[in-house]
């Protein structure tokens, strides 16, 4: 199959969108996503954006995505963190996301990271192996931790 992988564009972002929407559903969680496009626009592509993308395309349309965004580790330095990489269900296993992962990780070397992280759901085996066929540590032993909107404002009412 051929493909191109490239860094997005905002015209991107609605083919973007999809595929995040797309990998919601996969996960579970298929009223989840709440950004918008313009969104994507406005945080990727302003004055300092919140993220960079990459893209796969194949016939001219968007079918797979690596997003991350620049990290700091108070025992490591910059790192950078892989928010998503997703790949259009029907091209799953055609080599697309070897090579959006070889653009993350190129990227990453070229900022000289010294760590790249993201988290990948327990349940989701294929990806786990994916992950580990390419020298990834799945760290099985540390749980995400997080705070939704509502728990940040109940956390801010109580200071």
């Amino acid at each position: 199959m051929d493909f191109t992988i490239r860094k997005a564009t905002k015209e991107d972002m609605p083919a973007v969108l999809a595929l995040i929407k797309q990998l919601a559903e996969f996960e579970k969680e298929p009223d989840a996503v709440l950004v918008t496009v313009e969104d994507l626009v406005s945080d990727g592509f302003g004055e300092q954006p919140a993220f960079f993308c990459y893209v796969a395309e194949v016939a001219n349309k968007v079918e797979g995505i690596a997003l991350g965004y620049n990290r700091y580790s108070t025992w490591k330095g910059k790192i950078i963190h892989l928010e998503d990489l997703i790949v259009n269900t029907e091209l799953r296993g055609s080599g697309i996301g070897s090579a959006l992962l070889d653009a993350i990780v190129k990227h990453g070397y070229e900022m000289g990271v010294k760590r790249i992280n993201w988290e990948v759901l327990d349940w989701n085996e294929p990806a786990i192996k994916f992950y580990e066929s390419k020298g990834a540590n799945v760290m099985r032993d540390w749980d995400v931790v997080q705070m939704n909107e509502e728990s940040i404002k109940n956390y801010v009412a109580k200071l």
